[in-house]
C-alpha cells in the first residue's frame, strides 16, 4: 500500500456526549466489532466487573466516569480508525476541547430519554465552531425514550444543523422492536438477549407488505413505522455528503450501546461517510495530509500512565506526511532536533511500539519535559507551526499545601507536572516560594483528582483550602507596577509559573472597580503563552 493510500484509509474522530448517555460503552462496543478487545467492560457495576478499556485510570474505575481522554486504535475491514475517548464530566471540558482539535470529526451520543444536556450543547459548540463532521448516536432505545421526532427537532434547533435519520427506530422501551434502515429499506429486528458480536441480519421488508411486517413487528407498530416513514420521507432534510463534511447535515443512527444493537450499521456507515485526515490550520497557511513531509502537534501530556516507571507520555496528532521510528525531528518551541526512538501505538494505557505512522494518526511518545501542550515536531528541512491550543480561564481557586515538609520535592514535581498536564493551572503570590501554591481549576472534581494522584502517585498528602475567587484575568499592559495598584480588599494578585502577573477577582464588579481606578491597565482574560 502506498504513502497515499495509507493516510486516505486513516479514520480519526471523538466521541462526546453529557455523562451518562453512554459513550464509554458505545467506545467499548466499537472496539468489540473492531476486534481489538474479546469482552466489553462496564463503566458502572459491581467491584468485580470487567472496566470498561478507555478507563484506565484508578479513580475513573472507582468512581464509573471518564476523568481523562483515552487514545484507541484498531484496524476494520482495512480503514485504520483512532477514536479519542473524551471525559463527559463538564469539569473536566478542558481535556475534551484539547482532545477535540485533534479529531477529524465527531461522534455525539445522546440519550434517547434525555435529549440534549447542558454539556453536549456546549462540547457541540466547540465542535461547530471548527466545522467538522458530526454523527449523532440517539441511545438506550430499549428503555422509555422521548419522540424521536421531538429529538431531530432539538438538535436542529439548538444546533443550527440538519438531520438526516440513516435508520429509524420501530417503538421504545418494552415495545422496542428494532430499526427500519430508510436507504436499504430493511428491518434490523430487536432482541434484548442479544448481547454478542455476531453480526445481526437484516431482513428486506417493503412497507406495503402488510402481512410480512405484521408478522415481523406486529400490526401496531406496523401502522406507526409506515405514517412515520412517509412522512420522514416527505419532510426530512435530503442526503447530501458534502453538508456532512462541513458540518451542516448531521447523519442521525438509532441504537442500544449497552445490547449492542445498531452499533455494527453505525460504524459501517459511518467510515463510509466520514472524511480521511483533514487539512490543518498553521501559523502561515494550510498543510495537506498528504504532503511528504512530516508534521504533528502535540495536544495531551500524561504523567504516570505506566505505575512502574513513573513516565511522562506526551500524544501527537500526525498532520502531515508519514513518522518513521529513530528519525530525528525538530521541536519547533525549543529549536532543538530530536530523535524519539520510542514510538507507542495506544490503546488506552496499553502500548505497543511502532515504526511507523502515518497523517491521522495518534501516537505517544515518552517526553523528558520538553513538551507542551499545543508544541508543534516536524522535519527541520520543512518548519511548520500549528496554531496553539487556548487555555480555559479557571473558575475555582483553592491553596494547596502539603503536610510533610519531607515531601516538598514531590509536591513541587507532583503540582508542575500535573500542571503541565494541562489538568490545573498553578500560581503563586509575589516572594513566595513553593510550600503552598494557588491552585485554579474549570471544574471542582479536578481539585479531588489533584489530591487523588498527588497521594497515589506522588506520595503526598495536602491540605486545601477553597478561596472565594472565580475570575482570572492577566494584565496585558507591560509598564504597569502592579504594586501602586489601586484594588479591592477581596481582589489578589498573583503570578504564573512563566512570570506573567495575573489579578484573581470574586466578581465582576471588582474587575471593572480596577479598570476604572487604574488608568492605562489593560486585562485579557486568556494567556498568550
Amino acid at each position: 500500500m502506498d504513502f497515499k493510500e495509507e493516510i486516505n484509509r486513516r479514520r480519526t474522530f471523538a466521541i462526546i456526549s453529557h455523562p451518562d448517555a453512554g459513550k464509554t460503552t458505545l467506545t467499548e462496543k466499537l472496539l468489540l466489532y473492531g476486534g481489538a478487545i474479546q469482552k466489553a467492560g462496564s463503566v458502572k457495576g459491581k467491584a468485580t466487573a470487567r472496566h470498561a478499556v478507555s478507563d484506565w485510570m484508578d479513580l475513573e474505575k472507582q468512581r464509573g466516569i471518564s476523568i481523562t481522554s483515552s487514545v484507541l486504535q484498531f484496524e476494520y475491514e482495512g480503514f485504520c480508525i483512532n477514536i479519542l475517548d473524551t471525559p463527559g464530566h463538564q469539569d473536566f471540558s478542558e481535556d475534551t476541547y484539547r482532545t477535540l482539535m485533534a479529531a477529524d470529526s465527531v461522534v455525539m451520543v445522546i440519550d434517547a430519554a434525555k435529549g440534549i444536556e447542558p454539556q453536549t450543547r456546549k462540547l457541540f459548540k466547540v465542535t461547530a465552531m471548527r466545522h467538522i463532521p458530526i454523527f449523532t448516536f440517539i441511545n438506550k432505545l430499549d428503555r422509555e425514550a422521548r419522540d424521536s421526532f421531538e429529538l431531530l427537532d432539538e438538535i436542529e434547533k439548538e444546533f443550527g444543523i440538519g438531520t438526516y435519520p440513516i435508520n429509524w427506530p420501530i417503538g421504545c422501551g418494552v415495545d422496542f422492536k428494532g430499526v427500519f434502515d430508510r436507504n436499504t429499506r430493511e428491518i434490523l429486528t430487536f432482541s434484548d438477549h442479544h448481547r454478542g458480536q455476531d453480526k445481526l441480519e437484516a431482513i428486506k421488508c417493503d412497507l406495503g407488505d402488510t402481512e410480512k411486517l405484521d408478522s415481523l413487528i406486529g400490526e401496531y407498530s406496523r401502522r406507526d413505522l409506515v405514517d412515520q416513514i412517509e412522512l420522514l420521507d416527505g419532510a426530512s432534510f435530503d442526503f447530501d455528503l458534502e453538508k456532512v463534511h462541513r458540518g451542516e447535515l448531521t447523519p442521525v443512527f438509532f441504537g442500544s450501546a449497552l445490547t449492542n444493537f445498531g452499533v455494527e450499521p453505525f460504524l459501517e456507515n459511518f467510515i463510509k461517510m466520514t472524511t480521511p485526515p483533514l487539512v490543518r490550520k498553521t501559523k502561515s497557511g494550510t498543510i495537506e495530509p498528504t504532503s511528504e513531509h512530516f508534521s504533528a502537534f502535540v495536544f495531551k501530556i500524561q504523567a504516570n500512565m505506566n505505575k512502574a516507571h513513573r513516565d511522562r507520555m506526551t500524544f501527537m496528532r500526525i498532520c502531515s506526511g508519514k513518522f518513521e521510528r529513530d528519525k530525528e525531528y525538530y521541536h519547533i518551541q525549543s529549536g532543538k532536533t530530536l530523535r524519539l526512538s520510542q514510538p507507542q501505538q495506544l490503546m488506552a494505557d496499553s502500548r505497543q511500539i511502532v515504526d511507523t505512522a502515518y497523517a491521522g494518526d495518534i501516537i505517544g511518545v515518552f517526553d523528558p519535559g520538553i513538551f507542551s501542550i499545543g508544541d508543534t515536531v516536524c522535519e527541520k528541512k520543512a518548519q511548520v507551526e500549528f496554531e496553539g491550543i487556548p487555555t480555559f480561564a479557571p473558575e475555582h481557586f483553592a491553596i494547596i499545601e502539603h503536610t510533610d515538609s519531607l515531601k516538598r520535592k514531590q509536591f513541587v514535581k507532583g503540582v508542575e507536572q500535573i500542571a503541565q498536564e494541562g489538568a490545573i493551572q498553578i500560581f503563586r503570590e509575589p516572594n513566595s516560594g513553593m510550600e503552598r501554591v494557588i491552585v485554579g481549576v474549570v471544574g471542582v472534581l479536578q481539585f479531588e483528582v489533584l489530591e487523588y494522584r498527588l497521594k497515589n502517585e506522588y506520595n503526598v498528602t495536602v491540605i486545601r483550602r477553597d478561596l472565594p475567587y472565580q475570575f482570572i484575568r492577566w494584565i496585558d499592559s507591560e509598564d504597569t507596577d502592579v504594586k501602586s495598584l489601586n484594588l479591592t480588599s477581596d481582589t489578589k494578585w498573583v503570578e504564573d509559573f512563566k512570570g506573567n502577573n495575573l489579578l484573581i477577582f470574586t466578581s465582576e464588579w471588582n474587575i471593572n472597580w480596577a479598570l476604572e481606578k487604574n488608568e492605562g491597565l489593560r486585562l485579557r482574560d486568556f494567556s498568550n503563552n
